[in-house]
């Protein structure tokens, strides 16, 4: 099974500012229950989309910078890069198809 990858703020810029693909960034914390509910729709739409859209997600708690700088205030919270810019983003739970049309934006 696809996993999505981890980022850390060492290396945000490399997977997914500097990402030749769109990249949704699932900001998350292991004591969070509605990132809980999310994990298994990230991890599905991560096999769905791989070589389409890359799947990437970062702790909060392990990691302040990147979060800080994307005003990143509740989790989950999901962003959506393309060419390296945020373009779109949510917060919160939301069903799988609701996240796939975010994702099929990017495409």
């Amino acid at each position: 099974m696809i996993m999505a990858h981890e980022a850390t703020d060492a290396t945000f810029q490399t997977e997914v500012l500097d990402s030749t693909i769109p990249v949704m960034v699932d900001f998350w914390a292991p004591w969070c229950g509605p990132c809980k509910m999310m994990l298994p729709i990230v991890e599905e739409l991560s096999a769905e989309y791989e070589g389409k859209v890359k799947i990437v997600k970062i702790n909060v708690d392990e990691n302040m910078e990147t979060p800080g700088k994307f005003n990143v205030m509740s989790i989950p919270m999901f962003l959506f890069f393309k060419n390296g810019q945020p373009v779109s983003s949510f917060v919160g739970a939301k069903p799988k198809d609701a996240v796939k049309q975010e994702l099929d934006k990017l495409l």
